[in-house]
Order: structure tokens, then C-alpha cells, then sequence
């Protein structure tokens, strides 16, 4: 009986090996076939794919920028007749561009590489899903004479069409192919001309869209790199973006007329085909500085709320009000005149979040652009707004390092956020003494829990603060242009500064961050001279805005950083004044403990604010080579308010 069941489940094996068998090595065929199995023509494929690393057509060098860069002599040292901060060396105007990825979508890359073929093509599923099956068909070959395709990221149906719709170019540095000079959008029924020099992308940048005409993209290649002169190499056309929105594109590009998908005001963001000729160079800021008087001003911006569109005006009385970004960018360019000042610092909630700013990029291109055509330097902080919607700060950061006159960095990983950094202002003259100290810091954005959901402050940068102030070096204050010395251990303070009384201490600071801390809504001090709370401007009229954890930030980090180490020293705080955003409507400065709290005011119309009142900018006036801050806010109609002295001659008195 056993040797019949054995007997049966032999037969059983046997009939079903052979169709398991036969299944078994079709699927490994297939795998093979579709994925193991890679084509090429053997090693000389690699020596062909390796001429588009090695063979170098140039290596551009920048132009120096105006607003900020001055040649220098052959040895890199300023001539007698240009001030220390107008000198830009030789070695920071250079970069070797054969060291940039061929194959890698990098619009902010200062690629002088020229692009030799252009498409378009439609996909159902977005890249992140599928890699880049939808890519054009390319050959070993024509991946080695023209380069590889490289897909432009940005969805040029992204907000409507049935399907995906991406450009997709290619990259050479070879002499001997004829590479993009120009490019136009032209309707089906026409052509340009000379057709042998025009090329047309098969599908439509319309591909896709309902009830909408069709338009094609149209590239003229030219003469090949090695025929071209210096002139024409520069007039290339080096990088391909896409802009949403109405407004300015990035910087060195410029848009493709007409418009791909049209704005429809309420419904549909405007996409715009861009493009950049040649490189660009980014003009960059001059180290900042005190003026030979001793005087350096800050104009602080806050809460601009900026949205891919052009804008919807909040709780104003403006009439009309229409497209409220350009209205503000009008506004704050008119303040920045009246005004003049050597610095400006965006503090927070500089993109609208809120679902309004989807495309980061393309918002970060128009918000400083009142600033950076007038070439003043500028930093910038974040906001609880600004990571909402799409890239993260780590990205956003790099984008505005490559906007002009920007101070901005990323500021150390070990520390929580992004955007922790500390500039230096320094005096005019020859020592250039550090007599200012402005400190960024990342307030967070929102908390985890579902109930706290306001936002947070950050609780470890009260470490951060202690490093970095202890690695500032005291100066003999007040300062003396091409003057001063040690006074050793010989002084004692005990009020503010006095004219004739000199010493050794840290500079004065200034902190920018967006959320307030807890502290700002605490009983404020009193002036000794007069009784009166030193609490100046309109406070609380929106409710308290302040983060619901901070972990002992206001004691242990800004009392804590005193101005000097001296056991005689006090305990007078390093830092005069934080200056925070965030309530747009709250725009008073409070001292608490010595310490003083500043809101900075809505400055924006694509904010909320209250109808009444006037959106406005704060002003940060330091003079005295850095003894004297004093500040007031400028109004959209020109009043100037509550002006104030926080630290120097006429300050109210520290209590002791």
C-alpha cells in the first residue's frame, strides 16, 4: 500500500514538472531580457562616453558684479584708493565648469555648457514612480556625440492636462556639435525659418490640456563650439527652467512667450517655459560694514506671505487693492528709499504656505526683488509659512544663496533647524574692528502633538548661543577709528554707556528669529527716571503669539550671554534687542529683564492685518560705531512711530 501511494505521487510530480519547468524559465528569461540584461558595443563605449567628461571646451570666469566688486591688482591686494570692503580677490571670481554634472537637471549650476537637442515627452505616472521610462530613445552612441537626456523636474502640466508633460534636453561639451543659440513657441500652422536651422519638439507644451490651442517649441542649433568666438559662446543658451506664476523668473533667466497654460485668476497659476543665455553671475555682497562715521541701519521685513500667484489683499482699506505681492514689493521698494539701508533682514513667513506657495522656487525668485535691484546685502530667517508647501529649508536655503546680495547660510547641522548663523558687522576703517554682532536663528514651524499645535521654539540653541559668544573677542568700547587699547581689569559698569568711559567687552548684538518666546508677554520693566513700563507701541491686540516651548531659552541662552566674562563685567545682556515677526498686528518693543522684545509689524497686504491699520516696517538705526541702537517703524503712509532708544546714550537704565 505504501509503495502505491509513493508510485502515485511519483506520476504526480512528474506531470506537473514539466509546465513549472516550462514557467519557471520564461520568467527567468523575461528578467533577464528586461532587467539583467544591459546592451552595449564593449570597451569602446566607455572611451566614447568619456570624451563628454574630458574634453573641456572653457572655463569661464565672472565678470566682477557691480554693487559690490572692485578689481584688484595682479597680486590680489587693494589698491590705496578703494575701501577694504570693495575688493573682491581674482581666485573668487573663477570656477571650473567642467566639473558640473552633464546628465543631472541643476538649474542653479553656472553651467557654461552649451545644450545640442531638446524634447518633450508625455508620461502617465510621475518619474518618482517609474524612473525615466518616458524618456526619449537615445543611443549609446548619441548619448556620447550629443549627451545624455536630462529631464527638466518640473511638470509642465502640473496643474492641469490628462497626463504629465516634461522637457527633456541634452548636454555636450564636444566642439564639433552645433548647439542651442534660440528658442521660440509657435502655433501648428506655422514654421520658422531657416528650417534647416530650426528644429520642432514633437509634442505640443500644450499636450494634454482641453479647449486649449496647440503651441510648439521651436530650437535653432547653430555653429558648433569650435567655429563660435568668445561673443557667441557667451550667448548660448546654457540651462531650461519652468516658472509658475505671473511674476519675475529666476535670476539670469527669462521667460518664453507666450505662456504654456495661461494665468486664469482664481483657478490657474500661469506656467512659463524659462531659460538662461550663457552664466549669469550672481552678484554678491559686500562684507557688511559701518559707514566711516559709525553708523550702520537695518530695515527689518516681516511676514511678506507671498504665494505663487500674484496675491489676494488681506483686512486692508486700500482701494483698489489688486495683486497683492507686486502691491507690496511697490510699498517696501518706496520704504527702502526713504529709508536707505545697508542691510535688510527678511524675518520669517517670507512664503505664504497655506497651500499657496506649492512651487517654493518660483516664489523665492520674486520676494527680495525690491532689495536685491536696489544691491543691498540682505539675510533672512524662517517662518512657520515657509516649509509648507513643497521644498524643504535645506533646499530653500541654497536657492536664496544663489539670489543676489544674499548673507544667508545654513548655519551648523549638530544644531535643530536651519538657519542658525551669525554675521559681523565691522568698522570702515583699515583695523577692521567687528563692532556688531547679528545673530539668526530658526524658531521651528509647527509642533507634533495634536493638541499644541501653534508652534515651538527650538530648545537647544541656548548652547549654541553660549559657543558662539564665547568665541567672540572682545573690543575696547566705545571705539575709536585707527585706535585703542587694553584696559585690563580696571572698569566697572553699572549703567549704560558713558561717553568717557572706556572698556573691554563684546560688541552689542541683535537677534532675528520669527516665533516670540514666552517671555515677550511678561510683566516689561520700568524706567527708573520716569516709573513709566517700558513697553512701547500696540501689544497682544491678536492674542499672545508666543511658542509654547522654549526649554529655558530666554534664561539660559540671551540672559546668560552677558557682554563680558569680567568678574566686575555686571550682567549687562550681550544681546540689546530680539526682533521676531509672526504677529503681524503686534508690532511694540517690551523689555523684560533687561532684555528687549521687538515685533517687527505686518509689512505685507497678502497678510492678515486689520482694517486701519497701516502695514509697516521696523528700523533698526545703530550709530556710535555700535554704542548707540535705536529704533522706530515707517508706516505705508510715511508716519514714523514710537521711536525708541534700546542701548546707548538715553537708553533707559538696566536694573540692577
Amino acid at each position: 500500500m505504501a509503495s502505491y501511494t509513493f508510485w502515485r505521487f511519483a506520476r504526480f510530480l512528474r506531470a506537473i514538472f514539466a509546465p513549472l519547468s516550462t514557467i519557471i524559465g520564461f520568467a527567468c528569461l523575461l528578467t533577464f531580457i528586461f532587467i539583467l540584461y544591459q546592451p552595449t558595443v564593449g570597451p569602446g563605449e566607455i572611451q566614447q562616453l568619456g570624451w563628454q567628461s574630458w574634453d573641456v571646451v572653457s572655463s569661464y570666469k565672472e565678470v566682477p558684479s557691480q554693487g559690490g566688486s572692485t578689481p584688484t591688482t595682479s597680486t590680489g591686494s587693494a589698491t590705496e584708493d578703494v575701501e577694504w570692503w570693495n575688493v573682491t580677490t581674482l581666485e573668487d571670481q573663477t570656477f571650473d565648469s567642467a566639473s558640473f554634472p552633464l546628465d543631472v537637471w541643476a538649474p542653479l549650476l553656472p553651467h557654461d555648457t552649451g545644450l545640442s537637442e531638446i524634447a518633450i515627452t508625455r508620461c502617465m505616472m510621475p518619474p518618482s514612480l517609474v524612473g525615466d521610462l518616458c524618456a526619449p530613445t537615445s543611443t549609446s552612441e548619441m548619448d556620447a556625440i550629443k549627451g545624455k537626456w536630462v529631464r527638466v523636474d518640473r511638470d509642465l502640466n502640473m496643474q492641469s492636462g490628462l497626463w504629465r508633460l516634461n522637457i527633456y534636453y541634452r548636454r555636450t561639451r564636444r566642439l564639433d556639435v552645433p548647439v542651442i543659440t534660440e528658442m521660440k513657441l509657435i502655433p501648428p500652422d506655422e514654421e520658422a525659418t531657416p528650417s534647416e536651422e530650426w528644429h520642432k519638439v514633437s509634442h505640443s507644451v500644450r499636450d494634454g490640456i482641453m479647449h486649449t490651442d496647440p503651441i510648439y517649441l521651436w530650437y535653432r542649433t547653430g555653429k558648433t563650439l569650435r567655429a563660435m568666438d568668445e561673443g557667441e559662446r557667451q550667448n548660448i543658451i546654457t540651462e531650461i527652467d519652468v516658472l509658475f506664476g505671473e511674476d519675475r523668473p529666476w535670476y539670469g533667466f527669462e521667460k518664453l512667450e507666450p505662456a504654456p497654460t495661461p494665468e486664469q485668476p482664481g483657478r490657474l497659476d500661469s506656467v512659463y517655459v524659462t531659460y538662461r543665455r550663457g552664466v549669469k553671475s550672481v552678484p554678491r555682497a559686500p562684507p557688511l560694514h559701518f559707514s566711516h562715521d559709525g553708523k550702520f541701519r537695518i530695515l527689518q521685513v516681516a511676514d511678506l506671505h507671498y504665494s505663487v500667484s500674484r496675491g489676494e489683499c488681506r483686512d486692508t482699506n486700500l482701494d483698489p487693492c489688486v495683486n497683492s505681492d507686486n502691491l507690496t514689493n511697490t510699498l517696501l521698494g518706496r520704504i527702502l528709499d526713504e529709508e536707505n539701508p545697508d542691510m535688510v533682514v527678511f524675518s520669517g513667513d517670507q512664503l505664504n504656505g497655506q497651500g499657496t506657495s506649492w512651487d517654493p522656487k518660483s516664489v523665492l525668485a520674486k520676494f527680495a526683488v525690491a532689495v536685491t535691484d536696489r544691491n543691498i546685502p540682505w539675510a533672512a530667517v524662517f517662518g512657520n509659512h515657509d516649509q509648507e508647501d513643497g521644498d524643504l529649508k535645506e533646499e530653500q536655503v541654497k536657492m536664496m544663496q544663489q539670489l543676489p546680495y544674499n548673507l544667508v547660510q545654513r548655519g551648523p547641522k549638530d544644531i535643530h533647524g536651519v538657519g542658525n548663523y551669525v554675521l559681523k558687522v565691522k568698522s570702515a576703517d583699515a583695523s577692521k574692528t567687528h563692532l556688531l554682532t547679528l545673530y539668526f536663528v530658526d524658531s521651528g514651524d509647527y509642533s507634533k502633538g495634536y493638541l499644541d499645535w501653534f508652534g515651538f521654539f527650538t530648545p537647544t540653541e541656548y548652547d549654541w548661543i553660549h559657543e558662539v559668544t564665547s568665541a567672540i573677542e572682545p573690543i575696547e568700547r566705545p571705539f575709536t577709528p585707527d585706535s585703542g587699547r587694553d584696559l585690563g581689569n580696571i572698569w566697572q559698569r553699572q549703567d549704560q554707556v558713558v561717553p568717557n568711559t572706556r572698556r573691554l567687552a563684546k560688541p552689542n548684538a541683535l537677534m532675528f528669529f520669527h516665533i516670540p518666546l514666552q517671555e515677550t508677554y511678561n510683566t516689561p520693566d520700568h524706567d527708573q527716571r520716569t516709573g513709566q513700563p517700558l513697553d512701547i507701541g500696540l501689544h497682544g491686540i491678536e492674542g499672545p503669539g508666543a511658542a509654547k516651548k522654549n526649554d529655558g531659552f530666554f534664561e539660559k541662552g540671551l540672559l546668560a550671554a552677558t557682554e563680558s566674562e569680567h568678574s566686575y563685567g555686571g550682567s549687562i545682556p550681550e544681546v540689546k534687542v530680539v526682533a521676531n515677526g509672526h504677529c503681524h498686528i503686534t508690532e511694540d518693543c517690551r523689555r523684560v529683564q533687561n532684555m528687549w522684545m521687538c515685533f517687527g509689524g505686518g509689512g505685507s497686504y497678502s497678510g492678515y492685518g486689520k482694517v486701519g491699520f497701516d502695514r509697516r516696517f521696523r528700523i533698526y538705526d545703530i550709530s556710535d560705531y555700535g554704542e548707540t541702537i535705536r529704533t522706530y517703524k515707517r508706516t505705508e503712509h510715511d508716519n514714523v512711530l514710537n521711536e525708541l532708544v534700546i542701548a546707548g546714550t538715553g537708553a533707559a537704565p538696566y536694573n540692577q
